[in-house]
């Protein structure tokens, strides 16, 4: 039961943080493995550390997901080098911080142009390889922040990780009939990274506020992806799963044990 061993995957953003953490579980599970990202320095190191921890194929593709053309010669490559593309994990995404009262034109336009209109761009690329697959997955990388909280100063990623929740759920009823199913993930606090970059104190926060006393790792991310990708999983579709150790439960601070 659930094997990724003849399965091919492309994960957009595979290059570091929880697309590191995706594209290592399909590598280890046996998965031919496409890691989409914008720096080719950054794609050759993965690539290098992920070859040979599994018995698929290890590929990389210089890919600009907001860029339609781009996220089509994505899928041509990947298609001439597996001969399928099974799985679409569209993880890329960017967080860049700006409050609401000084967020620039440009500023919102990059963090939609990437983190929404990206995976659009990717599914779009792929959706008649995942048709001709018969079993075709897609797997969103979201966010608790937007769907279900907020934080300061990130009001256009939030609004972003929502908008792919809804691109999900229609194209979930768009799919279906093609046995292709589409779902998402909305990570908590996870270690990357990103995350380090915001500091310790910021760190320790979180950590205190979530029910199980830890960040989540890449992996947790990767592991809940390579279920959705089998083909066990095939009658869960336009569902939003959130990884976060039960950080959205409290109501308030107060209602977590000391």
């Amino acid at each position: 039961m659930f094997s990724l061993a003849d399965r091919s995957v492309i994960v957009t953003g595979g290059t570091k943080g929880i697309g590191r953490g995706i594209a290592g579980v399909f590598a280890r599970a046996g998965a031919d493995v496409a890691i989409a990202a914008r720096s080719s320095d950054e794609i050759d190191s993965a690539v290098a550390e992920l070859s040979g921890v599994g018995d698929g194929r290890i590929i990389g593709v210089v890919t600009d997901v907001s860029n339609r053309s781009s996220c089509d010669e994505m899928a041509r490559t990947v298609l001439e080098a597996f001969g399928a593309i099974d799985v679409v994990c569209a993880n890329a995404g960017i967080f860049p911080e700006a409050s609401l009262e000084t967020m620039t034109d440009a500023q919102l336009s990059q963090v939609l142009d990437v983190n929404v209109k990206g995976t659009v761009f990717t599914v779009q690329a792929c959706v008649s390889s995942l048709t001709e697959s018969g079993s075709g997955r897609v797997i969103i990388t979201s966010s608790i922040t937007g769907p279900i909280t907020g934080f300061p100063n990130w009001s256009h990623y939030g609004a972003s990780k929502a908008a792919q929740l809804g691109f999900m759920r229609t194209a979930a009823i768009e799919l279906a009939a093609q046995g292709v199913t589409v779902n998402a993930i909305m990570p908590g606090n996870v270690l990357t990274e990103g995350l380090v970059e915001m500091g310790e104190d910021y760190i320790a926060g979180m950590t205190r506020a979530i029910p199980m006393k830890a960040l989540g790792t890449p992996e947790d991310i990767g592991h809940l992806a390579a279920f959705l990708a089998t083909r066990e999983a095939g009658y869960i579709t336009g569902q939003a799963i959130a990884v976060d150790g039960g950080q959205v439960l409290p109501e308030s601070p107060d209602a977590l044990p000391a």
